[in-house]
């Protein structure tokens, strides 16, 4: 299944994406998609449902982020072996986790802030797995049973804010939309491989990134399982995997994004997402 959630900023409703390409109202089925909506149990009565016996969405509503309601947003950095030589640093030899502030999350066409005093705003195309089960001290080989699905995330980063000033690198990670997920969460028997699907990412029409995610240092399993050793992750938790080559900060010289640039970026059986930045 594509499941998704559509409609206007806190007014969204349940929905999914049937084979033809059409969206289907599930508010019958579902309340909203939270957590709950993507335990095992949830997900096999939904799967039950005839695609064809819900109600197609006529035109083209906003979509928003493809999970609500979650108790945190955790993300893995430099992992991918060229994008840490790009920034200039060691390939880790564990995953690095930070997190992203809940209200970072965003839909996958919402515009994106330039926070106040941004001087090297940057974008980070990733794949991200939404929790379904409980997940604590789980094992690399039991991991991916943990998870919902997965979904496109534009890690979107203030490089100076996240490097430059003290701390950790939460405060360059945080702002309100730094957190494009979306536009549709695809169920695991949608993604035959993992660790096989190819991503990309254009500013403006240029290519910037193109990568896959079999490159990935450390796979979806170790990441998930990794991040279990150290915190409970619980159902709509969203863990996002880090991004390949081709950031603004690796660039020669450094580019970085600036009020009216576009970004568009995908992965293969994820869908895709456009942003636009403003000023905040």
């Amino acid at each position: 299944m594509k499941l998704v959630r559509y409609g206007e900023k806190g007014a969204e409703k349940p929905g999914l994406i049937d084979k033809s390409g059409q969206l289907r109202d599930l508010s019958a089925h579902v309340k909203e998609l939270t957590g709950e909506a993507y335990s095992p149990e949830s997900l096999k009565k939904l799967a039950a449902i005839d695609p064809a016996s819900l109600p197609a969405v006529s035109g083209k509503p906003r979509f928003g982020a493809p999970v609500t309601g979650i108790s945190k947003f955790v993300a893995i950095g430099l992992n991918y072996s060229d994008h840490a030589k790009e920034t200039g640093a060691a390939i880790p030899t564990e995953p690095i986790i930070f997190m992203k502030a809940n209200t970072s999350l965003s839909g996958p066409n919402d515009v994106v802030e330039k926070p106040r005093g941004s001087t090297k705003l940057d974008w980070e195309v990733e794949i991200a797995a939404i929790i379904g089960t409980r997940a604590k001290y789980i094992s690399e080989a039991d991991a991916l049973n943990y998870v919902a699905g997965y979904c496109v995330c534009n890690d979107v980063s203030e490089r100076a804010f996240q490097t430059e000033r003290l701390g950790q690198w939460t405060k360059g990670k945080s702002h309100d939309t730094f957190g494009p997920v979306g536009p549709w969460l695809a169920t695991k028997d949608e993604i035959k491989d993992v660790q096989n699907l190819s991503m990309w990412l254009d500013v403006n029409g240029q290519r910037r990134q193109t990568g896959s995610t079999k490159t990935m240092i450390f796979s979806m399993a170790k990441c998930i399982s990794y991040v279990s050793q150290f915190m409970t992750l619980l159902p709509g938790d969203i863990i996002t995997t880090g991004t390949p080559p081709g950031v603004g900060l690796g660039m020669k010289p450094p580019t970085f994004l600036n009020v009216g640039d576009v970004v568009t970026l995908g992965i293969e059986g994820l869908g895709e997402q456009r942003q636009e930045i403003v000023a905040a």
